[in-house]
């Protein structure tokens, strides 16, 4: 039996890895298992859905050639319905914005693309009712 200073460490160690996560949690502006729709709030409202974070940051950051589009991502047209399942908070830098912007993971659970998993820019989701869950860049 623990007694004295281990114990307390013990104890210390327990209570910071069930706080600590929730401490450092992201501030994404969106948790697993929400329920959301596609929409660009660009020219085009159709969105590109990535098959890795990675290139989808690349993608923001201008390092992208029409090969890499076409190849690592299905195009979503507005209204497809989705599920988080992920998000990396201000992981993605645009080239044209001093914001960083979150990255969500999502599973497609309409359309011709239902069932597949990739990861599309924050500002590509809204609620279920369709407005923006994020703000647009003033």
């Amino acid at each position: 039996m623990l007694t004295g200073w281990p114990r307390t460490l013990a104890f210390l160690f327990v209570i910071s890895t069930l706080v600590g996560p929730a401490a450092g949690a992201s501030a994404c502006v969106v948790t697993n298992g929400e329920h959301l729709v596609l929409a660009s709030q660009g020219l085009d409202p159709d969105v590109f859905v990535w098959d890795s974070a990675q290139r989808l940051i690349d993608y923001l950051a201008g390092n992208y050639n029409t090969d890499i589009v076409l190849h690592h991502t299905v195009l979503a047209t507005p209204g497809t319905k989705a599920i988080v399942v992920g998000c990396k908070d201000g992981a993605a830098k645009t080239q044209y914005s001093p914001n960083n912007l979150d990255l969500v993971g999502v599973k497609l659970t309409n359309g011709p693309n239902k069932g597949r998993y990739g990861w599309v820019v924050a500002d590509d989701i809204r609620s279920p009712d369709g407005k923006p869950i994020t703000q647009a860049d003033p």
